[in-house]
This record gives C-alpha cells, structure tokens and sequence, in this order.
C-alpha cells in the first residue's frame, strides 16, 4: 500500500492553503482552520484520502489500463512529465486541448498525423522539398508534439485522470466526468471538490508538496504494473500447462473399473455399501479383439 506521512506533508508545506479571502467554501470540510489570514489544511484527512486514491491508481493500472497526468502550471510541469514517463504512462503539460477525451477519435487522428510527418521526416521522404518547405513541416511536427507528445502512446480513453490544481484544469476534469474516468486530484483550499471523485486535500502550488504526492502516484503506478506482469505471467503458465496437459499421451495398461454393489438389511439396521474392484487387463487389446476376432 502507498502512503504519505503526516510529517512529510508538513514539510513539504502540503497544510498551506490560500488566502481566507480566496476560498472556495465547498472546501470547508478539508481546513482545519486559519492562521495569518490563510487556510491550514486538514492533513489527517489528506492522510486518509490520498491513500485511497494511491489504491485506485494501482488497481487501474493493474487492471490493464492507463493513468493520465495532467499539470499544465509551471510548477508541475517537470515533476508530471518525469512520473508520467517512468511509469510509461501519458501526459498532457502544456495546454489542454478541448475534446481530448470527448472527442478522442479526432484527437488521434491529429497523433496519428505527428508519427507520420516524424516518420517521413527521419525516413528523409521530404528530399525534394525546399529550405522553407522542410523548415514548414518542422515547424508543424514540432507543434504537434508540443500539444501531442505526452499523449502519442495514448490508444483508448485513460482509466483514470491524475490532476494537479483542478480549478486550473476544470475543462479536462469536465471531460473525464462526461465520461466517468475518475479524477484523482490535488485540491487546494480554492478548489471546487464536487467534480473530484478522489480528492487530496493539499498545497497544489508549492512545488515540493506537488512533488511528494506525484512520486506516490507513480509508485502506485509501477505497483500497478508490477501486477499487470505478474498477472500475465499466471496467465502465461496456466496456458502452457493446459497445452502440456493436452498434448500428453494417454498412458496404455491396466485400467481399473469400481462396481458398485449394495444390499439392503432389515429395518432397524444401518444400509452399508461396499464396492469391488474388478482388474481388466489390456483393454485395448481386448478392444481390437472383439472388434477383429481373435489372433490366427
């Protein structure tokens, strides 16, 4: 199980919230009160909820499907895209394209079209094109694998979203509703929490507290896959012993058949039964011989 602790929290700053004045009041369950002015976050709740949602990252990569980070601030820029890459898992940290869930098939052409044009382009299937023809396609791949890049290894609908700052990625979080993939977020006193369905309650600007939950979130996704594999190998084994089982002769010689004999004894006794074993030698043999006849 992955976990956080308390004391890691508070030194990463995770118990900071906003300003009084900036707060979303539908965080109200997760402060433990004020101090000069800003929120202080509940920890002991964070503690509780960030462990549920470290467990449904693992069971979703462990199922077969994929998690997708998602931090466009400055801030969780680097820290998403290295979780993300580690764990071979997509991301998105620059702008978020709208319809990148709801309109996914779309979106995919658009991937579909950066692998070719970086396909071609090292292929050197652009040699007849001028200077500023090549310099154009360049321009283009490069485009697309700035608002793509993260999400070229992305073939279906992720199974769960993993989000830094949801106020920030409210179109993103509103696509994975509409589609009912779980968002796992970092909320911050200035949040909504209603379209979250896993929320952590934490600093989501500092940069250490955006770290401390992100490396969770990827162990909880190499736990994850560590089951995937593991799963697979069972599956794998069973598979060959099923074959072997299969492909393995049938032992000839004696074969032993139980007959069954019982009797019946007066009212008040107890009914008993008992069976006996008859030998039949060489079945087969005998087989072919009332088939053919007996040996000349």
């Amino acid at each position: 199980m992955v976990e956080i602790s308390i004391q890691e929290m508070i030194e990463a700053g995770a118990h900071f919230g906003h300003q009084t004045r900036k707060w979303n009041p539908k965080m109200k369950p997760y402060l433990y009160g004020t101090r000069s002015g800003v929120h202080i976050i509940d920890l002991g709740q964070t503690f509780d909820l960030a462990k549920k949602a470290f467990n449904l990252l693992e069971e979703v990569v462990a199922s077969g499907k994929h998690v997708l980070f998602v931090g466009t601030k400055e801030q969780a820029q680097t820290v998403i895209e290295d979780a993300a890459t580690k764990s071979s898992m997509p991301y998105v940290t620059r702008r978020w394209m709208g319809g990148m869930l709801t309109n996914f098939s779309t979106i995919r052409r658009s991937v579909e079209r950066m692998i070719d044009l970086e396909t071609r382009r090292t292929n050197n299937d652009f040699a007849g094109f001028t200077k500023k023809e090549l310099l154009g396609v360049d321009r283009a791949i490069e485009k697309l694998n700035a608002a793509l890049g993260g999400i070229r290894n992305m073939n279906t609908i992720p199974g769960a979203l993993f989000v830094v700052d949801p106020s920030l990625e409210d179109i993103a979080v509103h696509e994975a509703n509409v589609l009912n993939v779980p968002v796992i977020a970092i909320t911050d006193s200035n949040c909504n929490p209603d379209p979250i369905d896993y929320v952590i309650p934490a600093n989501d600007d500092a940069l250490r507290s955006i770290q401390i939950f992100t490396e969770r979130a990827l162990e909880a996704c190499l736990r994850g896959l560590e089951k995937r594999e593991a799963l697979a190998r069972g599956a794998s084994d069973e598979k060959k012993k099923k074959a072997q089982r299969v492909s393995q002769p049938a032992e000839a010689g004696r074969a032993y058949v139980k007959r069954a004999e019982s009797f019946e004894a007066n009212e008040n006794e107890k009914l008993d039964s008992f069976s006996a074993q008859v030998e039949v030698e060489e079945v087969q043999e005998t087989i072919v011989e009332e088939i053919q006849g007996p040996k000349e």
